[in-house]
């Protein structure tokens, strides 16, 4: 039995411990009867700090990590020099093309009664405007060159206005530009017909315009079938006698329906008009020979055959104006055809024979100024004519400047006695200078500041008598008419300006 003073303490526990009881169902009651509004404050209170929990806690699809600020004004940055460097690029691309534009514009308009243009045709291995870049002539005449392909050309022509040339052109930033203009002269060195190409539209145009041309364009237009050619060959060469003119045989068939048996054999057959030995075909006997008339009748144009010579080696003699020039071409690839594979070139000298072959039949179509012949040479040393080139004939050998800067002095003549002669028995027109727009103002709130200064000229002398191209009186215009010209031609630049740079930062 326990002593009296520990019992005590027991009980005084125990009624600690009731009274915690009474206390803890007090609580437990008024809680019960806690209002609905109390219920729903401690639910609101449990969801946030559940979301609070679910923020703290890692994503488990995507881990991004803390973001600094010093990170993310660098890309921003960024994002903001692309945007004005790609403007930069927009903004110099367009103002190269207006530069480009206006100074076509101003060559056309001012001093356009001292300006002659030149159209040449041939393709882009050599640029004929670096003869006359920067030159005058004849006094003070400048000769602009116009030069494109001959398949990038539109000629249109009325018999009052002449002859307005349309070609496609590469503006300086890469866009293609349609530019027009009106020439005053035409060199030709491509072929105007090819194979199944045919251009001579061209040459009507030119006509119907009265442009003058080196070759002429009546001999230019006498070149488009070879047979014709031929023909006018086989007629020299009976005024001539064929110990003095060598011309090959040859046979026309004008369609296969004709091509029955061959006439001797071995022959070589040329189908069409081409050139470069396209269309052309080695025959050695009746069997090949009918199985190429099948193949004529599908072409439906006519065909040519001339025996086959085995050639020693090739000639290749031209003519620029009073220049000669003959080349020697052996074949080194073992074809037939010379003028395809590899072949090696001499210059030979150019004998007597050869300069009076070449006067015979530059005088053939009015005359041509540049032409070439093509001889072949058999192994016995027969020489043979198989043809003739106008101006449109191929420069070969280490002399081809040379060549080239006969053609240049060729076409100065022929300005100066045919298109300066004609404008002379025209009126005198009086001309003034125009005056040139004035450029373009930087705009303030534009990321490209470019300045450029083009200074206006006026002219205070009083006019003086020209040559006109037209043939026309043409009066000093008005001042006022000038200025209003100028300020049109500001409005409309500033116009596409504005449109284009709205376009730049709609696209940002």
């Amino acid at each position: 039995m326990a002593p009296p003073d520990q019992q005590q303490p027991s009980a005084g526990m125990q009624s600690q411990q009731r009274a915690q009881q009474r206390q803890y169902a007090s609580k437990t009651s008024r809680s019960q009867a806690a209002t609905p509004a109390s219920e729903a404050a401690d639910m609101r209170l449990e969801f946030q700090q559940q979301q609070q929990y679910q923020q703290q806690q890692p994503s488990s699809r995507t881990i991004s990590a803390p973001t600094s600020p010093a990170k993310t004004r660098d890309s921003i940055l960024q994002r903001v020099q692309s945007l004005t460097d790609a403007a930069k690029e927009k903004a110099n691309s367009i103002s190269n093309d207006i530069k480009y534009a206006a100074a076509t514009r101003r060559q056309q308009r001012v001093n356009k009664d001292r300006l002659l243009t030149l159209l040449v045709v041939d393709d882009e291995n050599f640029d004929w405007s670096r003869y006359f870049r920067g030159k005058r002539f004849f006094g003070d005449f400048e000769i602009h060159v116009e030069q494109a392909d001959i398949k990038d050309l539109t000629v249109t022509a009325s018999a009052d206005k002449g002859c307005t040339v349309s070609m496609v052109v590469l503006s300086p930033s890469g866009s293609r530009v349609i530019r027009s203009f009106r020439p005053d002269f035409f060199l030709c060195r491509q072929s105007v017909r090819d194979a199944g190409k045919d251009y001579r539209n061209v040459l009507l145009g030119l006509n119907i315009g009265g442009v003058p041309s080196i070759n002429s364009l009546n001999s230019l237009y006498n070149f488009q079938d070879k047979p014709w050619v031929y023909g006018q060959l086989v007629q020299l060469q009976k005024k001539l006698g064929k110990e003095n003119f060598p011309l090959i045989e040859q046979t026309f068939y004008p369609t296969s329906g004709e091509m029955s048996v061959a006439t001797q054999l071995p022959v070589v057959l040329k189908v069409g008009h081409a050139h470069g030995g396209v269309g052309k075909i080695k025959i050695e006997n009746n069997s090949d020979f009918q199985d190429m008339a099948s193949i004529v009748s599908v072409a439906s144009t006519y065909c040519t055959t001339e025996p086959f010579v085995d050639s020693k080696y090739d000639l290749h003699l031209t003519k620029i104006g009073v220049h000669y020039r003959a080349l020697m071409r052996k074949s080194v690839s073992g074809n037939w055809k010379s003028c395809v594979g590899s072949a090696m070139l001499e210059e030979t000298e150019v004998l007597e024979r050869y300069k009076f072959w070449l006067d015979s039949v530059a005088e053939l179509f009015g005359g041509l100024d540049i032409l070439a012949l093509e001889v072949v040479v058999s192994k016995d040393g027969i020489e043979h004519i198989i043809g003739v080139n106008d101006s449109a004939l191929s420069l070969l050998g280490n002399q081809q400047e040379e060549d080239r800067k006969h053609i240049f002095d060729l076409i100065v003549e022929r300005l100066e006695t045919q298109v300066l002669a004609n404008m002379a028995t025209q009126p005198l027109g009086v001309t003034t200078q125009e005056e040139e727009p004035p450029a373009i103002p930087a705009r303030r709130d534009s990321l490209v500041s470019e300045s450029s200064v083009t200074s206006s000229h006026q002219s205070s002398q009083p006019p003086k008598a020209n040559l006109s191209r037209q043939g026309s009186v043409v009066a000093a215009p008005a001042q006022t008419q000038q200025n209003k010209g100028t300020l049109d031609d500001t409005e409309d630049t500033m116009k596409n300006l504005r449109k284009t740079f709205a376009g730049i930062f709609g696209e940002m």
